[in-house]
């Protein structure tokens, strides 16, 4: 073992393992090169050709061996370097700590030495305190002689409201209480918390005079702002100092929070009520002034016409005052006050929590609409807030909408509600004149036209264009509402219409004698000119409508126009009854054999027609051409029904001819009397009159055998014609044998024709009585 080994100590067997399991990684990592060096060159050489390149091989392999051994010298040669560097480093470090070490040892003993003679000066430090307090209180005694004299002149002046004067002396009386504070504060700055308290408790109660005068100037300036527009039009002076006060308030609080809240430092306290944030309590002041000149407004008239005054004296005080502050009172304040936009930020609160209490009032319809035409209109109109003067001070100024968009709805619906009751209750007035005019002993009034007319459409039409009018005051969706109301109850108003006109035929068929029902027909026709007016009038408020709107009354929308159609053709329906139970008792007499001979009852039931025909032209058009074409429809089907009645059998073909001669001239004398339907342009596309010269002609046919053509000929025309109409036409002919008979009713149901589109049945309404006879033979045909 070496010397160097010996002062080791020697290799101790801990430290063998490691470098033994060293060793064998190497061997290992020899193996391991070796074999892959033998695996290279067996792939390289791997044939006796490949030898001649081996010396190549072995210089290149022997240069890079070379060039590996130059890195790993220069890597261990660069490791050696820095780790003596370090070794260097920790030696001066070591030096460096143990003459710090020796440093502080010294300055320690130092002071273990200076603290016994800091004792001494104790007594000194007391003395030098008390010295410090006695002067204090030898220099403040001049002023806390004086500080009740300043209160009491203080309170004088402020009683006098010379505010200034009184500030500036509240100011000296707050300035002497600090620094009296500060200096004790500061000499018993050793002496302990407790004596610090009492010395301040004691400060504070000598100097309690001064709060108290603080909060009487504070009510004095309050008193000052809150009337500023009464002093403004009289003396703003006042005003001016309390504005003036304000401000130096308000400078004194950020002076006294740079100083002393600024910096951690500075452990001087805020005096005593500071900060006071007087500018704050200004505004805070303005703003229950506005509120109170709100409440000056007298609410004991705000309930129904009167709203509209309440909301015009708002308006007129409003605008007073803004003209008052915009033209004074911002002159005496600084311009970043901006006192205009203060109060027109506090008027428009103030007016919104107003409106929203009249807003939950019940109100009635014409006070929904002044307040909707005060907050819509005028409140953003010229003559308020929309005045040239203040565009520029609104455009700063973001005071959002008087009334939300939730409570401008439920304004409209509440009034929309109050509308239709109103409406309701005048359409049942309305219709109740109605139905006492009905009942007169007189006939229906008449227009400049002539028509016949009441008041019930002249009221409605009104009433509802009043309501769309004044509701387009306030905009197009509140006009739409009300339209769309307007049309429900039209509706409604017209399904009681149609109701009340069933009763009255009802009455009317109960006692057709009855005097009281003898302008039973005129009212009857002046209802179907109501109707049209109405349906004008709904047209014209439909087409009023800016857009579709489903209203809040039903799922459905309205549909007055179905509700009068229905209206319409129950009246004409009764009007064509009227005209058949006045022709009732002549029908009778009708194609019998006195009428063949004498030609009645013909003139009379052209009479009593052309009477209806005459009082159809007070309706108006179209109803009056539809009245026209019913009548015309009626009276050639109860022709036609009474030649079904087989009443008149021709026993010769000179009877057959006299009977179609006789239905010739009723058929001119029907047609002089509707002469004027045609000139209107409203004939049907089938005329019935057409029918009664056609049915002469089968009658007066002279050849049997051709009445298979001649029915052909009717059914094309007449596809609704049925078997037994025609079987009842050749039997009042009389001459039919049972053979033709037979051929024609079989062509006839062999070339049964459909119905064509818009044809307008007029066999179906004639019902063919059933034939008696005594004795029937059971054939094929009759079974």
């Amino acid at each position: 073992m070496s010397a160097r080994d010996q002062k080791n100590g020697g290799d101790k067997p801990e430290d063998m393992v490691p470098v033994a399991k060293v060793w064998l990684e190497v061997e290992r990592a020899e193996c391991l090169a070796r074999g892959a060096a033998l695996k290279w060159a067996s792939g390289v050489f791997c044939r006796p050709e490949h030898l001649e390149r081996l010396s190549q091989y072995r210089k290149r392999e022997s240069q890079r061996t070379a060039s590996i051994h130059m890195r790993l010298k220069s890597m261990v040669q660069s490791y050696l370097e820095g780790v003596g560097w370090g070794l260097e480093q920790l030696r001066e470090a070591r030096a460096e700590l143990k003459e710090v070490s020796h440093a502080l040892k010294k300055a320690g003993q130092e002071s273990d030495r200076n603290a016994e003679g800091v004792k001494s000066l104790e007594r000194l430090r007391e003395v030098s305190v008390n010295h410090c307090q006695l002067l204090a209180a030898v220099s403040n005694l001049p002023r806390l002689y004086s500080v009740r004299s300043m209160v009491l002149e203080t309170e004088r002046l402020v009683e006098s409201r010379r505010l200034l004067e009184a500030h500036a002396r509240l100011m000296d009386l707050e300035r002497w209480q600090d620094d009296i504070l500060w200096q004790l504060h500061g000499a018993a700055g050793t002496a302990g918390s407790a004596l610090c308290t009492e010395d301040q408790e004691l400060v504070t109660k000598y100097f309690s005079g001064v709060g108290q005068l603080v909060d009487a100037l504070g009510k004095e300036l309050w008193a000052v702002v809150s009337s500023a527009l009464a002093l403004a039009r009289q003396n703003p002076t006042p005003f001016v100092s309390a504005v003036r006060i304000v401000e130096r308030e308000e400078a004194l609080d950020r002076a006294l929070l740079e100083e002393r809240g600024g910096s951690r430092g500075n452990s001087r306290p805020l005096p005593p009520g500071r900060p006071r944030c007087w500018r704050a309590c200004f505004f805070q002041v303005l703003v229950e002034a506005v509120s109170a000149r709100f409440r000056s407004v007298s609410y004991l008239h705000t309930r129904g016409p009167g709203l509209a005054g309440h909301l015009s004296a708002l308006q007129h005080g409003i605008m007073a005052d803004l003209a008052t502050v915009r033209h004074l009172l911002e002159h005496c304040v600084p311009p970043h006050y901006r006192l205009t936009g203060a109060y027109l930020r506090a008027s428009h609160r103030c007016l919104h929590a107003h409106l929203a209490q009249v807003s939950s009032w019940d109100l009635e319809s014409g006070e929904i609409f002044a307040v909707l035409n005060w907050v819509l209109h005028i409140y953003n109109s010229p003559d308020m807030m929309g005045h040239p003067e203040l565009v520029t001070e609104m455009d700063k100024v973001e005071l959002g909408p008087l009334i939300s968009t939730e409570g401008l709805e439920q304004l409209q619906n509440k009034y929309v509600q109050s509308v239709r009751k109103s409406v309701s209750e005048w359409m049942h007035k309305a219709l109740q004149v109605e139905l006492q005019d009905w009942q007169r002993d007189q006939e229906p009034d008449t227009d400049h036209e002539g028509f016949y007319q009441t008041s019930l459409p002249t009221i409605i039409t009104q009433m509802l264009e009043e309501n769309a009018r004044v509701a387009l005051m306030i905009g197009k969706s509140l006009r739409d509402q009300t339209i769309q109301m307007g049309l429900y109850e039209m509706e409604n108003l017209l399904n009681r219409f149609r109701e009340a006109l069933v009763e009255f035929g009802k009455e009317h068929r109960r006692d057709p004698s009855n005097n009281k029902n003898k302008f039973y027909l005129h009212y009857l026709l002046a209802s179907i000119s109501n109707c049209i007016i109405l349906k004008k009038s709904t047209v014209s408020l439909q087409q009023q409508q800016s857009s579709r709107w489903v209203g809040q009354f039903s799922r459905t929308p309205p549909n007055p126009l179905a509700a009068l159609d229905r209206a319409v053709r129950r009246a004409c329906r009764l009007v064509m009854d009227q005209l058949q139970l006045d022709l009732q008792s002549l029908l009778p007499g009708l194609l019998t054999r006195p009428w063949l001979v004498q030609g009645d009852p013909t003139p009379k039931l052209c009479c009593i027609l052309e009477h209806h025909l005459e009082l159809y032209g007070r309706v108006r058009p179209p109803c009056r051409q539809r009245l026209q074409e019913e009548a015309q429809w009626l009276m050639v089907v109860e022709y036609v029904r009474a030649l079904m009645q087989k009443k008149l059998i021709c026993r010769s073909t000179e009877e057959r001819r006299q009977l179609a001669h006789q239905m010739v001239q009723d058929d001119q004398q029907f047609r002089e009397i509707l002469h004027g339907l045609e000139g209107e342009g409203s004939v049907p596309e089938v005329n019935p009159l057409a029918l009664l010269p056609v049915l002469a002609d089968f009658i007066r046919l002279k050849d049997p055998g051709m009445l298979t053509l001649e029915v052909s000929g009717l059914a094309a025309k007449y596809p609704d014609i049925s078997e037994e109409h025609v079987s009842v036409l050749l039997d009042i002919r009389g001459d039919v044998s049972r053979d033709i008979r037979g051929a024609v009713l079989d062509l006839l149901e062999q070339s049964a024709p459909p119905l064509p589109a818009g044809y307008r049945p007029i066999f179906t309404d004639i019902l063919v009585p059933p034939s008696i006879m005594a004795f029937c033979l059971p054939t094929a045909k009759c079974a």
